[in-house]
C-alpha cells in the first residue's frame, strides 16, 4: 500500500522527482568498502540503478549504463558521492535496520521501499511519510545524510505541536504509557482502541523506532510479518479451548452441540473493530469459519487471546443455567428504553449522553427513573416467573 505522500512525490515533475541533496557520510562509504571485500573479485555489489565490484587488481568497477572500470578508493567515493541517495538508502537499511525479517519489511513498509523508488522516497521523506499502525501515526523524515527519524505519537495528537506533548526518547518508556486509558483504568487488552494520548517519541532512529511500536502493540509487527510471508500459524477456537486447563477447562464444554452460535456472539462482543485493533483471522475451526466479520485490522490476530478466554469462561457459566421465562409489565416506550441502555453500555457510549439529553433513553436520570419505578426495596426487577413453581 503506497502512501499518498509517495503518489504525489512520483508524479510531479517530468518523471522522476528531484533528490533532495544527501551527502555520503563516512560510515556507509566504509560499509561498502567492507561489503565489497567480502566478496568475489567481480561479484556485483548492487544498488539501485548501478552496481560497484573489484576487479582481479583490486581496483573498482562501477556499472550503471556506461562502464567504469580501474577507480581507485579516491575514484570509487567521488562516484557514489554524485549516488549518495541510492548508498545511504542501502546502507540504512542493509547495516543500520540489519537482517531480514519484521523490523525490516516494517520499516521498508512505511516508505514503500518494495514499490517506490528511492528518487520518490527521498522527496516524500523531505516532506514526511506518514503511516498509521492501530491509534499510532508514524512519521518517517530524512537527514540530510539519509539517515531516517521518525516521529511516533497517538493519532489523535497528529496535529498537536511537539512541544505541547510529553516527549519520550527511551522506546521502553511506553510500558507505562500503554498500561491505563485517559480515564485512568486499566487495559487488559493492549490492542484495544483505548490509548491514551499526550504524548511523542520525536526523534527515534529506526531500530528505536520499531521497539517502541512492539511495546504498544506487542507481536503485531511479528505476526503482520509472517501473514505477508504467508507463515501465519492460526489456532482456531476448538483447538485454543482444548488445551485450556484449571478453571478455564470449563470451556471446553461450550461445544457446537449443531452450531457454533455462541462463539459468534463472543467474537461479535469482544473482536468487533470497536472493541480491538487486530483483525481476527480465527475461526471456529478448519473446517467452520465463523458468521462474525473478522474487522479492518492491519494487523491479524491469530489466536483467541486471554481475554476472550476469560470472557468465554464466565459466558460459558452463565449459558448454562436453565432458562426461565419472565413476564414484566413495560410501556413500548420503556422496553424501547432498555434496548437502548443495553446498546448505549454494549458500545461504550454512556460517558457521551448528557445528563441534561433526556430524549436519550439511556440519560442517567431516565434510567434512574425506570429503576425507582421497576425495583422493589430490594433492587429486584419486578417481574415474575411465568411458572409458578419457579423461584425468581
Amino acid at each position: 500500500m503506497a502512501d499518498p505522500t509517495l503518489d504525489a512525490a512520483a508524479e510531479t515533475g517530468d518523471g522522476e522527482p528531484e533528490v533532495p541533496d544527501v551527502d555520503l557520510p563516512s560510515d556507509a562509504f566504509d560499509a561498502v568498502l567492507d561489503a565489497l571485500a567480502d566478496r568475489a573479485p567481480s561479484e556485483s555489489l548492487r544498488f539501485e540503478g548501478f552496481t560497484v565490484a573489484r576487479d582481479d587488481e583490486g581496483e573498482y568497477v562501477l556499472a550503471n549504463g556506461d562502464h567504469r572500470a580501474g577507480l581507485s578508493e579516491r575514484d570509487l567515493r567521488e562516484a557514489l558521492a554524485d549516488r549518495a541517495a541510492a548508498v545511504t538508502d542501502w546502507y540504512v537499511f542493509e547495516c543500520v535496520v540489519g537482517e531480514f525479517g519484521p523490523r525490516r519489511a516494517f520499516l521498508r513498509w512505511i516508505e514503500d521501499a518494495d514499490g517506490a523508488t528511492v528518487a520518490a522516497r527521498y522527496a516524500a521523506l523531505a516532506e514526511g511519510i506518514e503511516r498509521a499502525w492501530g491509534e499510532l501515526q508514524i512519521t518517517a523524515t530524512l537527514t540530510d545524510r539519509g539517515e531516517r527519524r521518525y516521529d511516533v505519537r497517538h493519532a489523535d495528537d497528529a496535529d498537536v505541536p511537539s512541544e505541547e506533548l510529553d516527549a519520550y526518547d527511551d522506546p521502553l518508556d511506553a510500558r507505562d504509557l500503554v498500561t491505563l486509558d485517559e480515564t485512568g483504568r486499566y487495559r487488559p487488552l493492549k490492542t484495544a482502541p483505548s490509548l491514551a494520548g499526550g504524548w511523542v517519541f520525536p526523534d527515534l532512529g529506526p531500530r528505536d523506532a520499531y521497539e517502541l511500536v512492539e511495546t504498544i502493540y506487542p507481536a503485531t509487527v511479528a505476526n503482520w510479518y509472517r501473514e505477508r510471508e504467508g507463515e501465519l500459524d492460526v489456532t482456531h477456537w476448538r483447538e485454543t479451548m482444548a488445551r485450556q486447563s484449571g478453571i478455564y477447562g470449563v470451556i471446553q464444554t461450550w461445544d457446537r452441540g449443531g452450531g457454533h452460535e455462541h462463539v459468534d456472539w463472543v467474537a461479535e462482543a469482544c473482536c468487533d473493530d470497536s472493541q480491538c485493533l487486530k483483525r481476527r483471522e480465527w475461526q471456529y475451526d478448519d473446517d467452520t469459519d465463523l458468521d462474525v466479520d473478522g474487522g479492518d485490522g492491519v494487523f491479524p490476530c491469530r489466536e483467541p487471546c486471554s481475554v476472550v478466554v476469560s470472557a468465554a469462561r464466565k459466558w460459558t457459566r452463565l449459558e448454562s443455567e436453565h432458562p426461565r421465562t419472565y413476564e414484566f409489565e413495560l410501556t413500548p416506550s420503556e422496553k424501547e428504553q432498555v434496548e437502548e441502555i443495553i446498546d448505549a453500555v454494549a458500545d461504550g457510549r454512556i460517558d457521551d449522553i448528557r445528563e441534561a439529553d433526556t430524549k436519550d433513553g439511556a440519560n442517567r436520570y431516565r434510567a434512574r427513573f425506570l429503576r425507582a419505578k421497576l425495583f422493589d426495596d430490594e433492587g429486584n426487577l419486578g417481574g415474575v416467573p411465568t411458572d409458578p413453581d419457579e423461584k425468581s
